[in-house]
């Protein structure tokens, strides 16, 4: 695969099971030893706790320049308040994960099965979140009425990627949507989410799509939540071996 289609793969979080200690280098932490393979990990406990930003900084420091972490935006901002009403809830949120400085790679915003397209609401929330920052935030909703052209609009309008992501509840979640040049999937184990193993042939396919889909100006994103066995590790390695021979 062509340099500028190289995928940055990661896992959601960056816990190594013994299993595959082997294939990581030295470290003072798990962190430190995860970014010996990989250049970009998500944090997901931020959806369900607050981090302190000196607790960022730590992590900041942990990793090489070049690595990025991306960041899930709060429950309590995307579940309990459904995007309403959330000013102060964000600049706590940015505050805390400015604690990574240049690390700081993407948010992550996913939504509630419950939460149906409202553009009023939904374009209230995009351009508070914008007017604070600039950094690129990727959306994974999970209703049906966001996989729409009057979604993908609003997600343009405001820059806003939509993830990839498997298992896909609508066939349009397969594929990534929104605002294009930078696209983000988010694999959680299919057909068990957050348990089964991805094959070689399901990999090999998802090399094969994330290296033809159109208008990447920024590196792509591919992310495993198969955490529960362990298996993410071993998919995001193998995905690496795919795509540097392709």
């Amino acid at each position: 695969m062509a340099a500028s289609r190289m995928p940055k793969i990661g896992c959601a979080g960056w816990s190594i099971p013994s299993r595959y200690a082997t294939h990581f280098g030295p470290g003072d932490s798990l962190l430190a030893r995860y970014a010996t393979r990989f250049d970009v990990v998500e944090i997901n406990s931020s959806f369900y706790r607050p981090h302190q930003r000196t607790t960022y900084a730590r992590w900041a420091a942990t990793v090489p320049a070049h690595f990025r972490f991306s960041v899930k935006l709060p429950r309590t901002l995307s579940h309990d308040s459904g995007l309403v009403g959330v000013g102060p809830l964000l600049d706590r949120f940015l505050d805390e994960v400015g604690g990574l400085g240049r690390t700081l790679g993407a948010l992550l915003l996913q939504l509630p099965p419950s939460l149906v397209l409202d553009t009023r609401r939904a374009g209230s929330f995009f351009r508070a979140l914008r007017r604070r920052t600039p950094v690129p935030v990727v959306c994974e909703p999970r209703h049906a009425s966001w996989f729409s052209t009057q979604a993908d609009a609003l997600l343009q309008r405001h820059a806003i990627s939509r993830a990839a992501v498997d298992p896909a509840r609508v066939a349009a979640a397969a594929l990534p949507g929104g605002a294009q040049g930078w696209h983000y999937w988010r694999w959680h184990g299919s057909p068990r989410m957050y348990y089964s193993d991805y094959s070689d042939t399901a990999l090999a396919q998802l090399a094969t799509q994330v290296a033809q889909q159109p208008g990447q100006a920024q590196a792509p994103w591919v992310i495993f939540d198969n955490t529960a066995h362990g298996f993410a590790i071993a998919n995001a390695l193998r995905l690496k071996e795919i795509v540097t021979h392709a």
